[in-house]
């Protein structure tokens, strides 16, 4: 799981502390407790706006970015009604749909933190791509608040394993997206089973035709808060961003290091346990690191803190929330090793350097997938974030050549050679050895398996492309092509089709290759080896009520996907990248999509 928390205001917005805090918006004692844990005082301008209407009953349309701290402005109301109103009688109190299965896990995640003084408060995950056993259970069992994927709730429902007739609490999260990714008929479905009596919060980036159409039929007199996000990033702070292959970053970072010095130093990665693995790699490597994150005493934390200010360690490896609030003057470089979820997040963290005028860096890697992210950090910031060009084999080679013999000419200057020079002296005396090769010989036991000499950084792979007509050159190394029974004429779009896959068949984004989108079908990239289970659950995934029956494409013409011998017969159809039949008296157009995540 990812670690979330509240999140505070952003600092371009007017500064929090004049607003109210969370002790006065009329939090139950409980959840007060936990929120006041944290170490948070002051809400977001979300927070402080949602809270006190969910708490009133009404009905709230949140339009606010991801990262303003949208979690806990619909989690702490709904925890402290259950806080006082104790435990439903039957079925979940609260329902909260999100788009993908990553988002749910840290909505519980953050449910969990906020209700952490609450006696025997439940809520469980449910999405695509795990087994029905542990959710059937928690089920059963009567947990007070589920977080799910629209695609896997409808699934529960159908099964009647999921009762929503003791339903209060309706949250909608990232609504937008999950519009985009074809869940609108899901969405409409569980709206008709929840019920009159529930309460509805809707959150989303943006305000589109089929959000207005969904407010305007389901919620009963909803409060609109509109909160824009201010992501601005200081002109003294130096951006640089690298295209690094996720497993050489590690090689590309040391790379940099070598070669560009810098004082402070603190590096964002995105789980608890990314920073105890990246600081043990880097010490490994002699660099003085150490790690911050939530499951470290508070105490512990800051006494890291305070060695780095101190000089005792150069470089912090730290989560968000860990890092959260912050301020070391000697932090001259700020590195996203994991490129951070959303824009807001990425001006919070390089905010962590160029303070009170001083000058900054900041840099980003970002893998081939990633590079969108980098595309809307610019977009936002409304600044271009320049390319990194690492260090050559010479200069690294060169670099390298000059701390060694610093190092030797430090020996010099101040160690006592007296007790083995004439070790020296007796041992090319006695096995007629020039001194210059026990020297190197000696070097070479100094140097402890490193060498002098730098090798190019492989470069990072391009993804497959398509040529000009829109057909397929292959698939990536590892990759199958894949045949789903959806197209144009189904009105199907490449979110739809992402989102159907990644949830019901618990795929990430990066086993998810490109997408051709032709009138009765659709191709995408996925991993060569699908488990038998995950391909039996995508065959029989629904996108826009039509089931895909996703199979591998053999490309044959007019015929789906059959085992030799299955005694299935293909009809008419598209003849997959031959082109049309020379009879068909007419030419297929075929439009293709390139995934861009």
């Amino acid at each position: 799981m990812t670690e979330t928390s509240l999140t505070p205001a952003l600092e371009t917005e007017p500064a929090a502390a004049a607003g109210p805090t969370f002790a006065d918006m009329d939090l139950h004692p409980a959840v007060a407790k936990a929120v006041s844990g944290l170490g948070y005082e002051s809400p977001s301008a979300i927070q402080e706006r949602t809270i006190p209407l969910l708490l009133s009953g009404r009905d709230v349309i949140g339009l606010a970015q991801t990262g303003t701290g949208k979690t806990a402005a619909f989690a702490l109301p709904v925890l402290s009604r259950i806080a006082d109103l104790g435990r439903p009688e039957a079925g979940p109190y609260a329902l909260v749909l999100t788009p993908t299965r990553e988002l749910a896990l840290q909505v519980a995640e953050a449910f969990t933190s906020y209700a952490a003084h609450l006696p025997d408060f439940t809520v469980l995950p449910i999405y695509g791509g795990q087994s029905y056993g542990p959710q059937l259970a928690g089920l059963r069992r009567g947990a007070q608040v589920v977080v799910g994927t629209p695609g896997r709730v409808i699934d529960h429902l159908k099964r009647g394993s999921l009762d929503l007739g003791s339903l209060r609490h309706l949250v909608l999260d990232e609504a937008d997206e999950m519009l985009k990714m074809g869940f609108a008929d899901d969405i409409e479905e569980i709206f008709a089973k929840a019920g009159d009596s529930r309460q509805v919060a809707l959150f989303s980036a943006t305000m589109p035709s089929s959000i207005h159409r969904i407010t305007g039929k389901y919620l009963n007199s909803p409060e609109e808060v509109r909160v824009a996000a201010k992501t601005t990033t200081g002109a003294n702070i130096r951006q640089r961003f690298l295209t690094v292959m996720h497993s050489h970053k590690l090689d590309a970072l040391t790379r940099i290091l070598e070669v560009e010095e810098y004082d402070g130093i603190i590096m964002f990665v995105r789980t608890k346990q990314a920073t105890e693995e990246l600081a043990d790699k880097l010490r490994a490597r002699g660099m003085r690191a150490a790690a911050i994150n939530g499951d470290i005493p508070q105490q512990a934390r800051e006494r890291t803190v305070e060695q780095l200010r101190g000089g005792q360690i150069d470089i912090l490896v730290a989560t968000d929330v860990a890092a959260r609030g912050l301020d070391v003057e000697r932090i001259e470089l700020v590195v996203n090793y994991d490129v951070p979820h959303d824009t807001e997040s990425y001006v919070h963290r390089i905010g962590r350097t160029g303070r009170a005028g001083r000058s900054g860096e900041a840099i980003l890697f970002v893998t081939p997938r990633e590079s969108h992210m980098l595309r809307q950090i610019e977009k936002a910031t409304r600044q271009k974030v320049e390319p990194l060009t690492l260090p050559t084999v010479e200069q690294l080679t060169s670099s390298r050549v000059e701390r060694f013999t610093t190092r030797i000419s430090t020996a010099l200057a101040e160690k006592d050679l007296d007790e083995v020079r004439p070790v020296i002296a007796d041992f090319v005396r006695t096995h007629e050895v020039p001194a210059e090769e026990v020297a190197a010989a000696l070097a070479v036991l100094l140097l402890d398996g490193e060498s002098l000499t730098a090798e190019p950084l492989p470069e990072p792979k391009a993804r497959a492309n398509r040529n000009e007509r829109g057909d397929r050159k292959g698939s990536r190394p590892g990759m199958r092509t894949y045949r789903i029974a959806v197209g144009r004429n189904d009105r199907v779009q490449p979110g739809g089709i992402v989102g159907a896959i990644a949830n019901e068949g618990g795929l990430t984004s990066a086993q998810i290759g490109a997408i051709d989108i032709r009138a009765g079908h659709s191709l995408v990239d996925l991993p060569e080896s699908l488990p038998e289970n995950v391909l039996s659950r995508l065959q029989n995934t629904k996108i826009q009520g039509k089931r895909i029956d996703l199979r591998p494409d053999n490309g044959r013409p007019g015929r789906p996907f059959r085992k030799r011998g299955d005694g299935r017969e293909g009809r008419g159809g598209y003849r997959g990248d031959r082109g049309p039949r020379r009879d068909s008296g007419r030419t297929e157009s075929k439009k293709s999509f390139r995934r861009f995540d």
